[in-house]
Parts: structure tokens; sequence; C-alpha cells
């Protein structure tokens, strides 16, 4: 038997096609529609778990299931609430629609809690009873593993810690909302915190970066590659990002005193060290417990690491053992 798990994030969608023993037998990278419709996005995902299947010398009718890790909120085989995504704010029935077009079962996961699930069984996590999984990337999410399992809550919306107020009538957020995390510590909100600055005079290498990378808008590499060129503008929005997410995590762990806190996403990854240090730093002031009995480490499974969860969480529900609690 084989699985597939897809990972639908802001800039790409990331998928991976593994055996009953977990192995990666595939993988690939498409990119995730900036604008259309829902319609589009559901085209590239069937694409892409079509050209997984193909890679690794399977056909539809070897794979015993199909896992979507997705932003927003999943509720059953639905989802909504997603800013990022091109048709993904109001609910509609993904897992239908995919179903329709694919043939065998189709699990929805939050993207964070699928890259929590990831790093529970295979990464960073492996062994904790209590860890929060933060990923900073397009926007920022995190992932709660609670008595061993992924917590989902009670109506699937556990671990929207982007959309954590953190100031009171603050910035706005790409949600709508103001003073979320995410208006802050998300590379999309730091995008246009970053134009709207040159509006006002303000200079940054930034768009001249991602012109030459031949993209769109900046991504996780040119904030990297502008902070290592020292970039004025991009320092300051950076030390923003990293004291106010501390302060976000902080308040996470005071609540629910978890073992490890684990750092990855675009910026995560792209930016290591010099990010997760000053997350850390920044978080452990707000820290009720002294001494810290919390500890940071850095996500293990990189860019696949939320497909290699969403399989995970598709095999385990087809074989009958949840990796979560029920929503």
């Amino acid at each position: 038997m084989s699985w597939i798990g897809v990972d639908l994030g802001g800039l790409r969608v990331t998928t991976v096609a593994l055996d009953s023993d977990g192995e990666q037998l595939a993988e690939l990278s498409m990119r995730t529609p900036r604008s259309g419709d829902r319609l589009e996005v559901v085209d590239v995902l069937e694409t892409a778990v079509r050209s997984v299947v193909d890679d690794a010398d399977l056909t539809m009718a070897d794979v015993s299931g199909v896992g979507v890790a997705t932003p927003g909120m999943v509720v059953g085989g639905t989802i909504g609430g997603a800013s990022n995504v091109p048709g993904w704010s109001e609910r509609f029935s993904l897992a239908e629609m995919l179903g329709d077009r694919l043939g065998p079962p189709i699990r929805l996961v939050n993207d964070v809690t699928a890259a929590a699930v990831a790093e529970h069984r295979f990464g960073a996590a492996r062994g904790e009873d209590d860890a929060l999984v933060v990923f900073a990337g397009t926007g920022v999410g995190a992932g709660l593993i609670l008595n061993g399992g992924a917590y989902l809550g009670g109506h699937g919306g556990a671990g929207e810690f982007g959309h954590t107020v953190v100031v009171h009538n603050g910035a706005t957020c790409p949600c709508g909302r103001r003073g979320c995390v995410e208006a802050y510590t998300g590379r999309k909100a730091m995008v246009r915190t970053a134009r709207h600055a040159m509006q006002q005079g303000r200079s940054t290498t930034l768009f001249d970066l991602a012109e030459e990378q031949g993209t769109r808008e900046p991504t996780s590499g040119t904030f990297r590659i502008a902070l290592e060129q020292g970039d004025e503008l991009v320092t300051e929005l950076l030390t923003t990002a990293v004291q106010v997410l501390g302060a976000g995590i902080a308040s996470v762990v005071n609540l629910l005193d978890v073992d490890l806190v684990v750092v990855g996403g675009g910026l995560g990854d792209e930016l290591g060290d010099w990010y997760r240090h000053r997350v850390e730093s920044a978080m452990r002031p707000h820290l009720f417990l002294q001494p810290p009995t919390v500890t940071m480490a850095p996500a293990q499974l990189g860019a696949y690491g939320g497909a290699v969860g969403a399989a995970t969480v598709v095999h385990d529900h087809v074989e009958g053992r949840p990796v979560s609690t029920p929503a």
C-alpha cells in the first residue's frame, strides 16, 4: 500500500509518496496559484497527486489514501478561513471535490498540525508528550501535541496561533483582524508593511532582490539575503517579528506548560539559528515558570514535513489508528 501527502502552502504545493513503512518513494514541488479561484487550486492539487504517483511508478489503484495539509480551519472534509490561498476563505468540501477526481479516501488536516504530526512521529518532537510546533512563512501557524497526540480542539480550530491577538487594536492582519501575531511575523504581512514604508520614503532592496530571483513577491529566501546584506528596513521588520513571535510563544507556554517548542516554516528554515535564537531570547523574559523548563529546537523535516505529516494522518485514519484527539 502507498500513501500520498500534499502540503498546500502560500507559495508552493509540496507532495510526497510514502510506502506502508513510511519510506519516501517520490517527492515534487509545484507553484501555488496566486490568483484565480478555488478550482484552479484544486486543479493543481490533483495534478500534484497524479504526478507524484507517476514519479513513484505507481497507479492510483496502488494508493490507499491521500492526506492534504491546508491552511485554514478544517472541519471534517471541509476547509475555510485561509486568506493566503485563492478561494480558500469561504468554507467548501475539499475532500469531496478531490475524492470525486482521484478515488482514494481523502483526509484533510491543518497544515501546521500536519507538520506537528510529522515532527512528533519522525523529527524534532519525537518522544515528547507535549510540544508546540510553530511554523512562520507566508503566514504563521502552530500545531499542538498534547498527551502524546495532535490536539485539534472541539471544532477543529486549535492551533490558530497566528491569530492570537498580541497588540490591542494593532496592525491589520491578512485575516482582516487587528493585532494578530501574524500581522507582525508573517511574510505576507511584512511585505505589505515594507511596501507601505517605501511609499513613505523608506528604502529597501527587498523588491529588487525578489525581481532578480524571478519571483513576484519576496520569499523567505529574499528576506534572508536582504538581512545578510544589512538592509535596514528588513532588519527592523525581522527584529519586530522575532520579538512578537517570542512573546506569543511565551503566552502559549504559560497556558499549556509544554516541554518543547519546535520552530520551522519558510522563515524559520531560511533564517536558521539567527531567527530561532532571537525568538528564544524574546520568549524567555515572558515565561511565568522560572527557571524556564521549556526548550526550543529547529524543525528537522524541512519543506516536505507538512506533506509527510498529511500522509501519516491519512495512513493512521484508514488503518484505524487516529493520531489526534477527535474534533
